[in-house]
């Protein structure tokens, strides 16, 4: 398979890609450490995406390539040196396999260099071609690849003018011998070795070697062996068949061909060529005689032209080579599951053909044993007399207390005069046997050989008679018949079996196959995330990186951010495309998603989370501050969420076909109260007659919320979310007390809106790496301490400038004290309570309570108005792919995605998801997770056999979930766990 452009592949693709001349560098991606992307822009809708892999291939794409999340050190250089810049020239560097790309003019240009070759490289260099940076330092003889070296474009390699009739003639005369043609040809075209074999074959050139053995004797000899260590056996098989080159007669084709490949090369540097990819027919294994066979085809190699040793075999044409080697590369990865599948297809039906051969084989040897058991019974009784002699003759010498030594003597001296002895051929004395040599007594040479009986080595029993050992031998046959006949019955059955077996291997190797080609990689499974209970898609950053990639990228104005005031709590982030309040319960399940993805959950710490608008979240920091990678301001109010426990859920979702999708939308909803009371009445009784036969061998689960269960009809209780406060209403109560309660809640919320709070979230490392040593530790405490003497410092400053009245201050001071000269200190409290400018509060109370009243009665009557329209997003948009961000579409994705599937729905995939168990206790499989010390494999082992054996599993959910791989399973799991569900112990066997 050809998996690396050749020169002719370079000379089409540089002259294809000219199209990129003009085009502006609007971002830079890398793939992995040696494949980026360049996304160009050019005037209006122009836009265009080329792959360059380091030492394999370019193109231009229209696939979407995963790319990496935060990116590398040499895609930031490159983004620094190129964005924006115009690609002014795409050039191959003389014949050698190396592209130029020159982005600017003039001192300003910056150079990026593919090499193709070996290991590869990507190489950028200034004007000067002096090298900036270089994915892969190394060093060519005196040549030195490293940054700050000049890159030697001057040792290029030039292109070869064609040779005259006498320079051909001299190259073929002084080549090696044995040398092939095709290299001969590849060293004057520089075209590769597909083209090089497609003239010679086309002139008919293709089996012609220069020199022979028999030309050139022993060196051609060794040149011969040589070849056939060859990797390449194809090539050393046309060699050794090859016949000699005729200089007289074969120097014409030659030069012919010649010609034709500098012809074709000058067209590919002037005309853009078409693209066709070689496939190969591969034929699908099946069980069933009889049946259709089916076909795919595999990509083998992508070329610029129809080659002529390919004629005959399937092959697709597409507009343009770089269309060729794009779809090439992009069906790379499902080629290759389709390759594994028909591997693991073959297998299941070579163990079966395996089963029907041992099955077959123990037959024959039974019925061969038979039929020797037969004759041999056959001719002891032909031979009786003999037998018997014989038996005689060996008991007497053993009576006589002869050693076997001396019988051996005795036998084989007696051997030449008597007949008995010369049909003895094997003493076994240790078995108390002798192996007799007998033939058919009654037969002749003139009778038919399929009439008489062979002459067989027959194994005689000293301690029975000739009659008494022909019995055994008829014994023995009629043994091997039983057994033959239970051998066909049992083999009947296994046979059945394992072919239904082989059908069910490759039913689900192909299931599995189709899921993995079907399966959707969505945007956010790269975070932590889940579907709350009320179809909001919320997602949380897994490190400080992805912390400040939610916040950048993918938190919108609408959204709300969640954060938890503990080590390690995770930047969560509600998208709310809709734009709506988001209901309390989805806020409260995104808090205990915030806390449980925290040093919380492995210290079992109960904490509160908070939420706040995105307009309050922000990269700016405090004069003086800097704000680190994951690093936030929040500034404004925070509103606090209850407590929440540490209790997530391990579920799964299922991918519907879009005409399902319907059927299960309002599955996730906003509920009313009522709805959420008739709902949790029905839940909870159904979850009783399910617990009731498995009270007993329940194990590990925990305790259901008891304020889920419990109704209070006479009192209310009410739980204010933004401020964390419970207050319980009794209908008995009078109403001197509500109205008591109301000011204090009132008083409170006062408070809370009074003192505006600006906080920084400081960025935590990963999990992994949240353990300092003593060092380090003591280096953050001295810096802290420095930071503290730095804000005291300025905060001592700005108050000595406060009490200093600046120049203007003082006239204007004695304006305002002219105004309010009537205004007496109550009135002045009053209109500042009013205004809210009073500044922050202080803990000591008011001398007046009528004063406070009468603020409070103002307050209610002119309430304060909020504004909740988001400022402008001021994040880098260059960055933004603008296709997996569309919040629009996230209502209709997360639509047809179902924990629920009913058994006639057609699901396509499915994607496992760690969520607050709150949030799932509707869905058909789910598991409690809590801090525990079972690893992470290991549960998420245990609950996908827990799954698997359900009774209401269906066999296409049962496929789907053998789709799952366990450690992308456990990749969500906040840590060190204790699984709880119904029946679990007999699943962790």
């Amino acid at each position: 398979m050809k998996l690396r452009f050749n020169s002719f592949d370079i000379v089409c693709g540089v002259t294809e890609l000219q199209s990129l001349v003009g085009l502006r560098v609007n971002q830079i991606y890398d793939i992995d450490n040696k494949t980026f992307l360049i996304r160009f822009q050019g005037g209006g809708e122009t836009k265009k995406v080329l792959l360059l892999e380091s030492g394999i291939r370019f193109h231009t794409t229209s696939f979407e390539w995963p790319k990496n999340m935060a990116p590398s050190g040499f895609s930031m250089k490159l983004r620094k040196h190129l964005k924006n810049k115009r690609l002014e020239q795409f050039s191959q560097v003389g014949t050698d396999r190396i592209v130029d790309m020159v982005f600017g003019t003039g001192e300003a240009s910056y150079h990026i260099i593919l090499e193709l070759y070996d290991r590869g490289n990507i190489i950028l260099t200034d004007h000067e071609m002096k090298i900036l940076y270089i994915l892969r330092s190394h060093q060519e003889g005196e040549e030195r690849f490293a940054i700050r070296e000049i890159y030697p474009i001057g040792r290029v390699k030039k292109e070869n003018s064609l040779p005259s009739d006498g320079e051909l003639k001299e190259m073929v005369s002084s080549s090696a011998p044995c040398h092939n043609l095709k290299n001969m040809v590849m060293s004057v075209i520089e075209c590769g070795p597909a083209l090089a074999e497609h003239i010679l074959k086309k002139h008919q050139l293709d089996n012609l070697s220069i020199g022979s053995v028999d030309d050139k004797g022993e060196e051609a000899g060794e040149q011969q062996k040589k070849s056939k260590k060859n990797k390449n056996k194809r090539e050393a098989a046309k060699q050794a068949d090859s016949k000699p080159f005729d200089i007289e007669a074969d120097l014409p084709r030659l030069m012919d061909a010649l010609k034709d490949g500098y012809e074709i090369m000058k067209n590919a540097r002037q005309n853009v060529s078409k693209g066709y990819i070689v496939q190969r027919k591969v034929e699908k294994p099946t069980t069933e005689e009889g049946a259709e066979v089916e076909h795919f085809y595999q990509n083998i190699e992508y070329h610029p032209l129809p080659l002529c040793q390919y004629e005959g075999e399937p092959m697709a044409t597409f507009d343009t080579f770089m269309l060729a080697v794009d779809e090439f590369y992009s069906t790379l990865e499902g080629q290759k599951i389709d390759i594994k599948t028909l591997q693991q297809e073959k297998e299941a039906l070579k163990k079966l053909s395996n089963v029907k051969l041992d099955h077959a084989k123990r037959l024959e040897n039974l019925t061969k044993a038979q039929e020797v058991d037969k004759q041999k019974a056959e001719l002891i009784t032909a031979n009786q007399v003999l037998v018997d002699n014989a038996i005689l003759a060996i008991r007497s010498a053993i009576a006589n207390q002869m050693s076997w030594p001396d019988i051996h003597e005795l036998v084989k001296a007696a051997q030449a005069s008597d007949p008995t002895a010369a049909s003895i051929k094997q003493l076994k004395l240790e078995i108390n046997h002798i192996t007799l040599k007998l033939s058919d007594p009654y037969g002749s040479a003139e009778d038919d050989e399929e009439n008489s009986m062979p002459t067989l080595l027959v194994d005689v029993d000293l301690a029975l008679s000739a009659w008494a050992n022909a019995r055994k031998y008829y014994d023995l046959k009629r043994t091997a018949a039983e057994k033959e006949k239970k051998t066909i019955d049992a083999s009947q059955k296994a046979l059945k079996s394992a072919e239904r077996k082989t059908q069910q291997t490759l039913k689900d190797v192909r299931t599995i196959s189709t899921i993995s080609k079907a399966r959707k990689v969505y945007w956010f499974e790269k975070f932590y995330w889940f579907i709350s209970s009320e179809n909001y898609l919320v997602i949380g950053g897994r490190d400080a990186q992805q912390n400040e990639l939610i916040v950048k990228r993918y938190m919108r104005p609408t959204d709300i951010y969640v954060h938890a005031e503990i080590q390690g709590a995770s930047s969560v982030v509600v998208r709310n495309p809709n734009g709506g309040d988001v209901p309390p319960k989805t806020l409260i399940e995104a808090g205990t998603m915030a806390i449980s993805y925290s040093v919380a959950w492995d210290a079992k710490v109960v904490t509160n989370a908070y939420w706040v608008r995105s307009d309050q979240v922000s990269k700016t920091a405090p004069t003086g501050e800097y704000l680190g990678t994951g690093s936030f301001m929040i500034r404004g109010k925070k509103n606090f969420l209850p407590s929440c426990h540490l209790i997530m859920g391990l579920t799964l979702l299922f991918k519907l076909e879009d005409s399902f999708i319907e059927k299960h939308r309002g599955e996730r909803k906003v509920r009313t109260f009522e709805e959420e009371r008739e709902h949790g009445e029905h839940h909870i009784t159904t979850e009783n007659e399910k617990l009731e036969d498995v009270e007993e061998v329940e194990v590990e689960l925990e305790e259901e919320d008891e304020s889920s269960h419990s109704e209070f009809p006479d009192i209310q209780v009410k739980v204010e979310h933004d401020t964390g406060r419970i207050t319980i209403n009794n209908e008995e109560k009078t109403n001197v007390n509500e109205e008591k309660n109301r000011k204090e809640q009132a008083t409170s919320k006062e408070q809370k809106d009074e003192e505006e709070e600006a906080t920084i979230i400081a960025a935590v490392p990963s999990r992994k790496k949240q353990q300092m040593n003593a060092k380090k530790r003591k280096e953050e405490k001295e810096r802290k301490t420095q930071q503290q003497q730095i804000q005291t410092q300025s905060s001592e400053t700005a108050d000595n400038r406060n009490n200093q009245a600046k120049r203007g201050q003082k006239g204007k001071l004695k304006k305002i004290k002219s105004k309010y000269k009537d205004q007496d200190e109550e009135e002045r409290q009053l209109r500042m309570e009013i205004l809210k400018s009073a500044g922050k509060k202080t803990n000591a109370p008011s001398s007046d309570p009528k004063l406070e009243e009468c603020a409070l009665a103002l307050k209610n009557a002119k309430p304060k108005q909020q504004n909740f329209e988001p400022k402008p997003t001021q994040e880098n948009n260059d960055d933004d792919d603008g296709d997996d961000k569309n919040t629009g579409a996230d209502v209709d994705m997360i639509d047809s995605l179902t924990g629920q599937p009913y058994e006639d729905d057609e699901l396509l995939f499915v994607i496992p998801m760690i969520a607050p168990y709150q949030s799932i206790q509707n869905y058909k499989y789910k598991v409690k997770l809590t801090p525990g010390t079972g690893k992470r494999g290991r549960a998420a082992k245990t609950a996908l056999t827990m799954f698997g054996k359900d009774k209401m599993c269906t066999n296409r959910e049962k496929d789907l979930l053998k789709s799952i791989k366990e450690e992308a399973l456990a990749r969500n799991i906040p840590g060190k766990v204790k699984l709880s569900a119904p029946q679990l112990q007999k699943f962790k066997k």
